[in-house]
C-alpha cells in the first residue's frame, strides 16, 4: 500500500508508472556463481523491467532492523545496467514504532553501490498495521503527503536528469573554468 501511494505521486507528477510485485516473477536464489544458464525466464524479464525504468522507488517491510530477504536476493540478481544512473526513492514499513529507518537505511547504502542517485526524501512508516485506513489511504494526511512525495520527487528528478536540455547546460557549465556565479576572493574586502 505504501508504494502505491508513492506510484500515485509519480503519476501526479507525470510519470508513467507500473508496479513490479515479486511475487510475479519466478525467481532463483542468488548463489554468486557466473553461471546463468539455469536461471528462469523471469529473471531476465525482471531486469529487463527495471533497465526500462528511468526512476525506481523501492518499498519494503522491515524485518529484524532490516529489509526484506527476496528484495535483497532480487537486488543481488541485477546490478549496474539495472540501477546505475538512475533516480531511486525508498519506503518503507514496520510493525514496530522504529517505523523501518534501518531498512531504508539499508537501501540507500545498496543503490547508492549501484551507482543510483538516491533522492533526500524517504518515507518510513512505523506501525504499519494501524496506519493505513481500510481504503488503503494513511490515517496521518502528513504521512500520506511524505510518501506521495517520494514517488514526486523521483519522478521530477527523474526527468530533469534525463532532460537534453539540462545535460547540455550542466555540460557546458562543467566545461567553464571559472564559476560565473562565484565571487573572485581578490574582489571582496573582509568585513570586520
Amino acid at each position: 500500500m505504501a508504494v502505491n501511494l508513492a506510484l500515485q505521486g509519480s503519476k501526479e507528477a507525470g510519470a508513467k508508472t507500473k508496479l513490479i510485485d515479486l511475487q510475479d516473477y519466478e525467481l532463483i536464489f542468488c548463489d554468486g556463481k557466473e553461471d546463468e544458464t539455469n536461471y528462469p525466464k523471469d529473471v531476465y524479464r525482471l531486469r529487463s523491467d527495471v533497465r526500462e525504468a528511468q526512476g525506481i522507488i523501492l518499498g519494503t517491510p522491515e524485518y529484524h532492523g532490516s529489509f526484506s530477504g527476496i528484495l535483497k536476493n532480487t537486488l543481488d540478481l541485477m546490478g549496474f545496467d539495472e540501477f546505475e544512473g538512475k533516480m531511486v526513492g525508498v519506503v518503507s514499513v514496520s510493525g514496530g514504532v522504529m517505523g523501518g529507518l534501518e531498512a531504508a537505511s539499508s537501501l540507500r547504502n545498496i543503490c547508492r553501490a549501484l551507482h543510483s542517485w538516491v533522492i533526500p526524501e524517504q518515507a518510513v512508516i512505523p506501525e504499519a498495521w494501524k496506519a493505513f485506513q481500510e481504503d488503503a489511504n494513511l490515517r496521518d494526511p502528513a504521512l500520506e503527503e511524505r510518501v506521495r512525495k517520494v514517488g514526486q520527487q523521483v519522478t521530477r528528478f527523474a526527468s530533469l536528469h534525463a532532460e537534453e536540455n539540462a545535460l547540455e547546460f550542466l555540460k557546458s557549465w562543467e566545461c567553464l573554468e571559472e564559476n560565473p556565479g562565484a565571487t573572485k576572493k581578490d574582489e571582496v574586502s573582509p568585513k570586520v
